[in-house]
């Protein structure tokens, strides 16, 4: 038997009265749940990019609501035995899908009429929707032009209307985007503005919808997403982002209107700040590498090792400067350590003939961590910061018994 879907002609329907045909036990995720089929139902189901409506039936929590053919199928939160019932719509959840799912259709209408870009898909997500473009991808004008048209329509306050026929009534009509279906089909009229094929809930004037906000546009494979907010989500979009806008003004010392110059100035500032940085530390790695070969001269050593384990605080570039810069001196390895972060990283200059990789290696499986590298740079991470000193140790008595054999 077919559900009788209430919403269909008066998306307004809190409540209803109906019949359980059938229910059935079932699970929600791990939850045990129960499936039921009403003769008649306003709860909406998930389907076009619209979530499910969620709501009461008697006593028993609506946690989801399904479009099975011709049947609306309600997961809810305990059974229900045969026979009348009374639902109930989550209002406010419903309230915001329809802004939202009416002011997507007024988007895309003014996207398509004035810049030629169709919509190829939408999605109505918690905080934020979107439609997806196709065609070349949108200017600041074009984004900018078409929120700016839809609002003007929404503040006009034009009457929103269902409409039935075939779909070749309605391609008389001037539908904006035909269906291949056959039969009676339902269609969404905004004065003026729009008629398209749909079976979402959706307002009845478009100042319900309230404002119309467009937040960014990114590249998604060969089309353009386009993500907006309607009504009470617009609202608190706004508010958040003057707060932010505020704060970071207040934070750079500057007005709100100033803050784009100020927030450049900060970057240019930023970026020359840290090549001075990486240049200072790269001078420092070289006089501290110096100090640390004359501490292990090179005697009748065929190679000298360097151990070092810097503490935590230690600027994280550095431990990679100074191992570099050791291992350019011949038949030098370091091994460097960085306490706290558990980064380590093994270098030698070419002519030590050892295996850093290999080396490594060996280190994590005897103190685990992730890494990798070649023959003479290895760089990891062990998972236990604060094993940086043995995992050290460990790496030069390995070093040691490789020199050992080979000598013999």
């Amino acid at each position: 038997m077919a559900t009788h879907r209430i919403y269909y002609d008066d998306s307004f329907a809190r409540d209803f009265e109906a019949k359980v045909l059938t229910c059935e036990p079932t699970m929600h995720g791990t939850t045990p749940a129960w499936e039921v089929v009403l003769d008649e139902t306003a709860l909406y189901p998930m389907s076009g990019g619209q979530p499910c409506d969620h709501g009461k039936l008697g006593d028993a929590n609506v946690l989801d609501v399904r479009d099975d053919g011709d049947e609306v199928v309600h997961i809810v939160d305990r059974e229900l035995q045969a026979g009348p019932v009374h639902g109930c719509v989550d209002w406010p959840r419903r309230f915001d899908h329809m802004q939202q799912h009416t002011g997507q259709h007024l988007l895309s209408a003014m996207f398509q009429e004035r810049f030629g870009r169709q919509t190829v898909s939408f999605h109505l997500g918690a905080e934020l929707s979107s439609i997806d473009l196709r065609g070349a991808e949108p200017t600041l004008e074009i984004l900018e032009g078409a929120e700016r048209a839809a609002n003007r329509i929404i503040f006009e306050d034009r009457p929103i209307n269902v409409r039935y026929g075939t779909q070749e009534q309605l391609a008389v009509m001037g539908v904006r985007k035909e269906v291949q279906r056959t039969g009676i089909l339902r269609a969404i009229e905004i004065d003026g503005a729009d008629l398209q094929p749909c079976g979402g809930t959706h307002v009845r004037r478009t100042a319900q919808i309230g404002m119309l906000l467009v937040r960014r546009c990114t590249k998604m494979r060969q089309d353009w997403r386009v993500e907006f907010a309607c009504g009470a989500r617009s609202e608190r979009l706004a508010r958040n982002d003057f707060r932010l806008i505020a704060r970071a003004a207040t934070n750079l010392g500057c007005a709100p209107d100033d803050l784009a110059d100020a927030a450049a100035r900060v970057t240019t500032e930023r970026d020359a700040n840290f090549k001075e940085v990486r240049s200072l530390l790269q001078k420092l790695a070289e006089l501290e590498a110096e100090s640390a070969l004359r501490s292990v001269p090179a005697g009748g050593l065929s190679v000298r090792t360097i151990v070092r384990a810097f503490e935590v605080g230690t600027q994280a570039d550095y431990p990679g400067f100074f191992s570099t810069q050791l291992a350019k001196t011949e038949s030098v390895i370091a091994l460097v350590g960085l306490k706290g972060s558990g980064q380590l990283i093994f270098s030698q200059h070419p002519l030590a003939g050892k295996d850093m990789s290999a080396l490594l290696k060996r280190v994590f499986e005897r103190l685990p961590g992730k890494g990798g590298g070649n023959r003479d740079f290895a760089r990891g991470k062990l998972h236990d910061g604060a094993q940086v000193d043995q995992a050290l140790e460990f790496a030069n008595i390995c070093l040691q018994e490789q020199s050992q054999a080979s000598a013999g």
